[in-house]
């Protein structure tokens, strides 16, 4: 039913900037106004939804690390994100930090208006419902924008980002605060949300899966390697992790198997167009028409992690289409832009939309492979190695061998090497790099050829760009009250 009411949210509308030019004009239908009843409230939530998107950090992740390349018919796309030329001015930082701002701010107007509603008692189940759903939201919001925005996310005391639980003034400037105020935030929302939502599982909305699956992204993401594990292994222990044929159908959205949330796509909804790296179908972040040789890619899989993945691994089949031409002596070819075309088909399409699929931001996997990682930070090899091992046995057709760790920094590689995979083109590469390059001594991976137009091959793993900037439209108003980041 929840659906249904999508068509609502075009009669919603919300002042996305606090400009001292942005007059309320008479008639505008408010926050405090569009909410009268219940069913308001969830109106107004499923507008929420159908603003949240992570294209723009796919695109970052896989352009800026190695994960992508330049198409065949590339005209010049994407050039100063394989570059890896990041300042104040970049899009994908002012991109990041507005959306995720915008809709914080909406959410609190939608929250202040739901406070001031009458609640009948028939209503409080499905009202505490909708808080709970906003609050996680919010937190996920802020998660996001301290992953990007704060120089080490293991510091409690490193600047983070500005943490909104007001609606600010047209000339209201607030500072960042530190990491540990925002985790200190993010928890308190996450708290709430998981004593109002009601609902344990559901792909597609919020759900006290997903309040879990953030608490572990972000117990692993800050260190916390014992809360990690608990989380994990509680996702662990009600979800099961997909054999090939499941995983392979995951991506085309016939599966649904392996997923805790998800941000459905579908025809005529906000996301119904030529994404642009802020909204759209994910699989025209990398080709015009459609995911095969004949569909205008203009960016390609990488070579570097093509050659990563065993052949038998199904997760080179779903990232590489089979009208693809591999050319075995690619690095010795007068033309391998011609001779050799990885054409990206992880986004093919659903609904008879060829590029447009739904959006997974938790998996199960996700959750083995944050296990993993807490059992190599606690010290047991062993149990990260047998992890490591459940994961690959489903994704070959025959059981893979057990690794055997000789060091901390072996299984972080190993570990690192297994998310590349398994995480391709999802928006985590650059994350990942930026949390573990340091702990796996691995940086950006690009074949030569990758980088042969413009020899921009690797950076050090502690390279201040594994932070973004604070966008420069926002400190030239806040002034000295935003703190720019170290390097920029």
């Amino acid at each position: 039913m929840k659906k249904i009411f999508l068509i609502l949210i075009g009669l919603i509308a919300f002042t996305a900037c606090d400009d001292v030019i942005d007059i309320e004009q008479p008639g505008i239908l408010t926050s405090d106004k569009a909410v009268q009843s219940v069913d308001d409230f969830e109106s107004t939530l499923l507008g929420v939804y159908a603003r949240l998107d992570n294209t723009t950090e796919i695109l970052f992740n896989a352009g800026f690390t190695d994960e992508m390349s330049l198409g065949l018919v590339n005209g010049g796309q994407n050039i100063l994100l394989l570059g890896q030329q990041l300042t104040p001015a970049s899009g994908f930082s002012a991109g990041l930090w507005s959306s995720y701002y915008i809709t914080i701010n909406q959410i609190n107007k939608l929250l202040q208006a739901g406070e001031a509603l009458t609640v009948d008692p028939a209503d409080q189940a499905e009202y505490n419902e909708i808080r709970g759903e906003f609050l996680a939201i919010r937190a996920y919001c802020h998660f996001q924008l301290l992953t990007y925005f704060s120089t080490d996310l293991t510091d409690d005391s490193a600047l983070g980002v500005v943490k909104l639980d007001i609606i600010p003034g047209p000339t209201q400037f607030l500072p960042r605060n530190t990491n540990g105020e925002v985790y200190e935030f993010i928890n308190q929302d996450l708290d709430e949300a998981a004593t109002l939502i009601s609902t344990q599982s559901e792909r597609q909305f919020i759900s006290r899966d997903f309040v879990t699956a953030l608490r572990a992204r972000m117990a692993a993401y800050r260190g916390q390697y014992t809360l990690a594990d608990q989380y994990a292994t509680t996702l662990l222990n009600s979800y099961t992790l997909t054999n090939p044929v499941r995983y392979f159908n995951t991506f085309d959205d016939s599966d649904d198997s392996g997923i805790i949330f998800e941000l459905e796509r579908t025809i005529n909804d906000n996301f119904d167009n030529q994404a642009t790296g802020g909204g759209g179908w994910a699989g025209s972040l990398f080709a015009f028409g459609g995911s095969t040789i004949d569909g205008s890619p203009f960016m390609e899989l990488s070579r570097s992690l093509f050659n990563s993945i065993d052949d038998a691994d199904i997760r080179k089949t779903r990232l590489v289409d089979p009208t693809s031409r591999i050319d075995p002596n690619y690095a010795t070819a007068s033309d391998p832009k011609e001779s050799d075309v990885l054409v990206i088909r992880l986004y093919p399409g659903h609904e008879s939309q060829p590029l447009m699929n739904d959006i997974k931001i938790f998996r199960v996997s996700e959750m083995l492979l944050i296990k993993a990682e807490a059992q190599i930070a606690l010290g047991n090899l062993p149990a990260a190695a047998t992890l490591l091992k459940q994961l690959q046995d489903n994704r070959y057709a025959s059981p893979q061998p057990l690794a055997n760790f000789g060091s901390a920094q072996a299984a972080y590689a190993a570990l690192l090497n297994e998310r590349r995979k398994e995480l391709a083109l999802q928006g985590f590469r650059w994350v990942d790099i930026k949390r573990l390059g340091v702990r796996a001594n691995t940086t950006i991976d690009r074949d030569a050829i990758d980088c042969a137009f413009n020899g921009v091959c690797t950076i050090s793993n502690t390279d201040h760009r594994f932070t973004l900037p604070i966008p420069l439209g926002e400190i030239d108003l806040a002034g000295d009250i935003l703190q720019q980041n170290p390097g920029y």
